[in-house]
């Protein structure tokens, strides 16, 4: 391949002895790590100066993410934060754990694309009114729900005809739409070497960015080309528009088929039409 990537999304088995078909998750640490670490030297080799990776992880190897990547010539930008929204795990000796963690890290000093993206957070209960003009996503993101196994992971979670998850550690939408709009303009390479069932392909195409997934999971790759091929109402990322209304140059990264909708949401009239439909 000619061209390099500029973003990767690094989303691997966890060795928490998942069963994956394909894989096995039950890998001594030593050997897991060193797997690790070969890949994003790997990946640091294919990616465009400046491009970036984003390595989500339990917390628990926050060092050893950390460490990986240092030690592979990436640069660190940011440990960002993604808490839960159900309950924490329960622990017996320590606080709960409810968030995971994405390391956020350049190919050189500073990313070649870094696009300060404004949301609609809902105001905290100490804020006295909303903010009008947004605020800018910081590095601890509270408003992304995961898809949990249970009700709570809505109709975006796949799940075959007799209700099974399909796949029990699905990414969602809104999480690779924030990546991707974050750090890539259209027609950027986005590379997922552990694409699972798709969700960065299918939130990369709507953006009009170019995507590689990989996928040794026969299985998982039917339900990628089935999600490719036609995108469901769950998967449609018009949704997030609005929240990212704010955003100052959220036309020139959104991809042109979505400018319209776009500008229409941020039409005065428009706008109003939506917060009426959403009471």
């Amino acid at each position: 391949m000619s061209e390099a990537f500029h973003l990767t999304f690094l989303d691997p088995p966890f060795n928490q002895s998942k069963d994956y078909g394909v894989h096995d998750d039950r890998l001594p640490e030593k050997t897991y790590w060193s797997w690790m670490k070969s890949l994003c030297s790997k990946i640091h080799d294919l990616t465009a100066p400046g491009g970036v990776i984003f390595f989500m992880q339990r917390e628990k190897n926050t060092e050893m993410v950390l460490r990986t990547l240092r030690e592979t010539g990436w640069h660190f930008q940011n440990l960002i934060i993604w808490t839960k929204m159900t309950s924490a795990v329960p622990q017996r000796h320590r606080f709960g754990k409810q968030y995971q963690i994405l390391a956020f890290a350049s190919k050189g000093e500073k990313p070649r694309i870094f696009n300060r993206l404004r949301v609609d957070l809902p105001p905290a209960p100490h804020h006295k009114k909303p903010r009008e003009e947004g605020v800018y996503v910081t590095d601890v993101w509270t408003d992304i729900r995961e898809l949990t196994s249970g009700f709570f992971a809505g109709e975006e979670a796949l799940r075959t005809s007799d209700g099974k998850r399909i796949h029990e550690q699905q990414s969602p939408i809104h999480l690779l739409f924030r990546i991707i709009l974050a750090t890539t303009l259209p027609g950027d390479l986005v590379l997922d070497p552990f694409a699972g069932t798709g969700t960065t392909g299918i939130v990369a195409k709507q953006l009009e960015r170019v995507y590689f997934l990989i996928e040794l999971n026969s299985s998982h790759v039917k339900v990628i080309k089935q999600r490719l091929n036609k995108v469901r109402p769950a998967d449609d990322v018009t949704k997030y528009l609005h929240y990212y209304r704010f955003t100052p140059n959220l036309l020139e990264i959104i991809g042109e088929s979505l400018v319209p909708k776009v500008r229409e949401l941020l039409s005065k009239k428009s706008l109003e039409e939506y917060l009426r439909k959403q009471e």
